[in-house]
């Protein structure tokens, strides 16, 4: 379907089950290669691997962070461009994009790389734990200029109104990523860097099958010869800003945590947190498959001025967020012993013990987490930087770092505890700032009115 039908004529229930449907198929295919690659990596190879992996995680999701910060950053102004019939300026942007995706990844790989031993070190790690985190982390960081784009992808083919197509692709990536690491895990015996491998050969094979679907005019977007300005620049920027600094802000929270649980509860603790983070590794792509899918329409329709069919788009947003939320909420609490299971693979050890504690604790987290998660979305969907960067660093590092503070009495316990309090902060946070983005919206909307 062409995009301008797609964002413009079609019914809001209708567009919401065409667009967040295949995006939430799609990071579900995503979290479920995830979880898999937990499950392999905790049974086949052991719990130092496990620990090793969640310790070079938070960088190789940094590394990430940037195909957000151009990715996200450059779909706003490419949909609103499109939403005002300007197909020129979103080409050209789209093209300065993919550049600035592969100088990126070429940049920050090097740094990585390079510097990967004394940032494991720096973390506690030592002997074979060190060893492991830092070939895992430099697998990713070699691979660097060839995968980070494949993020990017995903949001360009969704403005084209390309989503089944997203949606095979991220599945074929998924499965292919799954069936290498297994082969390379069990039958060739790899070590922890095999599983960082078959995740780069799975991202750059699908990253280069989606840049093959650009050329020839096949798509509305088509490569260009890319004109640089700084006002583009600061523009993608300032739009892939609230997701970047949410991945930097929360890999450096991860970080802190995992150099806390190391020195507290050792490395049983840090592996119980990489258990909770697979577990949000599962949902929060669900949330973010729904939301992200209708950022496209959001950002063409507010371009094109049409505030009342954003208002719809965003009440199917909000009610299918609380839906999986909830429903996860509840997952977790009442079967923590069969999750951790799945991970630890037993269920006589204080390790499973401390899992299912654990978990518990963390159920209470998605009572909340629906709502931020939505109105971040929807602030940067409307080009509200400001506030989506607000909620974003809130959620990822302020009231973590002040609750583990705040908590620090109550041990791992408030460790665990901390997910929830920062939720639940992070929503009032998110109420207000949408009650006060609404109603200078309306202000603006009478002024505009009044003058005419």
């Amino acid at each position: 379907m062409e995009s301008r039908t797609l964002f413009a004529e079609t019914p809001p229930v209708k567009l919401f089950f065409i667009a967040s449907l295949p995006g939430a198929v799609s990071m579900l295919a995503s979290a479920l290669y995830q979880l898999l690659d937990g499950m392999m990596v905790g049974q086949i190879l052991g719990e130092t691997p496990f620990a090793a992996l969640n310790l070079a995680m938070p960088f190789v999701i940094i590394n990430f962070a940037l195909a957000d910060l151009i990715g996200v950053g450059s779909s706003v102004p490419i949909a609103m461009n499109l939403g005002k019939k300007k197909d020129e300026e979103a080409n050209n942007i789209f093209s300065c994009a993919c550049l600035m995706l592969f100088l990126a990844g070429v940049a920050v790989g090097a740094l990585l790389y390079a510097g990967a031993p004394a940032l494991m070190r720096l973390m506690g790690a030592e002997g074979q734990l060190l060893a492991d985190a830092v070939s895992y982390l430099r697998v990713y960081a070699l691979c660097s200029p060839l995968t980070t784009i494949v993020f990017a992808m995903d949001n360009y083919l969704r403005i084209c109104g390309k989503i089944r197509f997203s949606m095979f692709l991220n599945i074929l990536m998924s499965v292919m990523i799954a069936g290498l690491e297994f082969v390379f895990l069990y039958y060739l015996h790899f070590g922890i860097w095999g599983a960082a491998l078959a995740t780069c050969i799975g991202m750059a094979v699908c990253a280069l099958i989606a840049l093959l679907r650009f050329p020839g005019g096949r798509l509305q977007l088509r490569f260009c010869r890319p004109r640089f300005s700084a006002a583009m620049i600061r523009q993608i920027i300032a739009c892939g800003s609230p997701n970047f600094l949410n991945n930097i802000a929360g890999r450096i929270t991860s970080i802190l945590l995992n150099t806390i649980l190391l020195r507290v509860g050792g490395q049983t603790a840090v592996s119980v947190y990489g258990i909770l983070m697979y577990a949000e590794g599962f949902i929060q792509p669900l949330l973010y498959g729904m939301c992200d899918s209708l950022q496209p329409a959001v950002s063409y329709n507010w371009g094109a001025g049409d505030r009342k069919r954003v208002g719809a788009i965003e009440r199917c947003c909000f009610t299918a967020s609380a839906a999986v939320s909830l429903l996860s909420a509840a997952v977790l609490f009442f079967f923590p012993g069969q999750l951790a299971f799945i991970f630890i693979g037993e269920t006589e050890s204080a390790y499973f013990a401390m899992t299912v504690a654990a978990l518990q604790f963390f159920a209470l987290t998605y009572l909340t987490r629906w709502f931020s998660f939505a109105a971040q979305s929807y602030m940067l969907a409307v080009g509200n930087a400001v506030g989506a960067t607000l909620i974003s660093l809130s959620f990822a590092l302020l009231f973590p770092v002040i609750l583990i503070a705040a908590l620090w009495p109550l041990g791992l316990t408030g460790i665990w505890l901390n997910f929830a309090g920062t939720s639940l902060l992070t929503g009032l946070l998110a109420a207000f700032i949408m009650l006060r983005f609404q109603r200078n919206s309306r202000s603006d909307r009478y002024a505009s009115t009044d003058s005419n």
